[in-house]
């Protein structure tokens, strides 16, 4: 199992939705003591269910190198990491070649963090790109080009009218002022790679099927040149004894 010992903020502390709040740019990607184990896992998908894991569209190419360029930026100050001539050398001790052309896949082997991209067409933001090796019930392959409404399908919560804010969200997030927010999810397994089709039945659970709290750390950013958004997801999965007040809550709660 890949797991973390603690999540860096409450994820059981409600939030109305879509419940963002800013933070500081430097603050954007994080690396924890899971990075060795994820990296793997990562490495591993992205070796075998490419396919799965990756989708982008011509068109986002140009968004796809700015962000890689911004990622490479950032990890420069990060404990860990050596930038070689054509190359960077993880904390772990892996090399990952950096390929312009391959922009994802050199992004979903640097961080843990997976990177969707969205760019405007009309009036609402569309995926064009991504890298997405740790999925929370939902498949990159079904949710590449489709718009935000058509991404929450069929979350009962995403209403017309939360969607109407969230396009507002995508249209109103500015250069250099990023926002961030977060989730929490009851798993029975720790099992990052969580793929699920929007016709497949959610399980029906109970206690014994809510061992493991998935917590993603989601943060929009507008990239200043191509003028996409991003949004990128660090996973935390921890024990359910590991996570404060969860024993407080019943099962049937924990949905």
């Amino acid at each position: 199992m890949i797991l973390q010992r603690t999540i860096p903020y409450n994820p059981l502390m409600p939030r109305p939705l879509p419940g963002v709040q800013p933070f500081d740019l430097a603050d954007w990607l994080h690396i924890d003591e899971a990075y060795a184990g994820q990296m793997a896992r990562r490495d591993a998908l992205l070796a075998g269910q490419g396919a799965q894991v990756l989708a982008m569209a011509p068109a986002a190419l140009d968004a796809a190198q700015e962000l890689l360029d911004m990622v490479l930026l950032d990890v420069t100050h990060k404990p860990g990491f050596v930038q070689g001539a054509g190359y960077v050398q993880r904390p772990d001790g892996c090399h990952v070649a950096i390929d312009p052309a391959a922009p994802l896949a050199c992004l979903g082997r640097l961080v843990q963090d997976d990177f969707c991209i969205l760019q405007k067409q009309g009036d609402e933001h569309v995926l064009t790109a991504a890298v997405l090796c740790f999925p929370a019930s939902w498949s990159l392959d079904e949710k590449f080009m489709r718009p935000l409404v058509g991404i929450h399908t069929p979350v009962d919560s995403y209403t017309d009218q939360m969607a109407r804010r969230v396009q507002r969200l995508f249209d109103g997030v500015q250069v250099g002022r990023p926002l961030w927010r977060f989730n929490a999810l009851w798993y029975a397994d720790a099992e990052l790679h969580q793929p699920r089709r929007e016709n497949d039945r959610r399980p029906e659970r109970g206690r014994q099927d809510t061992s493991f709290m998935r917590s993603e750390r989601q943060c929009i950013l507008r990239l200043p040149k191509t003028g996409a958004v991003v949004f990128s997801i660090h996973t935390y999965v921890v024990h359910r004894s590991d996570v404060v007040g969860a024993d407080t809550l019943g099962a049937e709660t924990l949905g």
